[in-house]
């Protein structure tokens, strides 16, 4: 594979901005169960430092960020901005640069269950998944703010990876 990113070992971090840190902390620490780590900021510059690179406004002021660490494993480095030509619409999964993040859960239902008692928004009831992905529920749910997340859960694994688990190969949630 000479012809791609050379030296990649693996996913880093996920970063978001969030209108209001103190509420997005206390959801991700409160409800989603992440750990926080440290916090950095404010970060202000007067030059081009910010759109050259940030690719965001010049004037642009990194209010404060904070990194939290999720079941041991995902970092979530979260910005709140401030920003003369900021906008507030979140993007949906259709539009580009649409996202979201996929958490997985070993029961789906007790998780859906827990979103909903403390006052998540989440969408619809769990969908099972079909082919190469059978196996597999998932369900969409909203943060205070409005970001798109998402519960997945596989505990007997998903059809595409029935193949090499039969061999022997180690899957994290099969």
């Amino acid at each position: 594979m000479a012809d791609t990113l050379p030296g990649v070992t693996g996913l880093d971090h996920f970063g978001f901005t969030v209108p209001d840190l103190a509420e997005a902390r206390r959801f991700l620490e409160e409800v989603i169960g992440c750990e926080y780590m440290y916090s950095l900021g404010p970060y202000v510059h007067d030059d081009d430092w910010m759109t050259e690179h940030l690719n965001v406004d010049p004037r642009s002021v990194m209010r404060q960020l904070h990194f939290f660490r999720l079941a041991g494993q995902a970092i979530f480095e979260v910005f709140e901005y401030e920003a003369p030509d900021q906008r507030s619409v979140l993007p949906r999964n259709s539009d580009h640069g649409g996202h979201h993040v996929a958490i997985y859960v070993e029961d789906l239902d007790a998780a859906v269950s827990f979103l909903r008692e403390h006052g998540v928004t989440v969408l619809g009831a769990p969908t099972a998944s079909s082919g190469p992905s059978a196996g597999q529920r998932w369900v969409y749910f909203l943060a205070p703010w409005g970001m798109q997340f998402e519960l997945v859960s596989y505990p007997d694994g998903k059809a595409f990876d029935a193949a090499e688990r039969a061999a022997g190969k180690d899957h994290p949630h099969a």
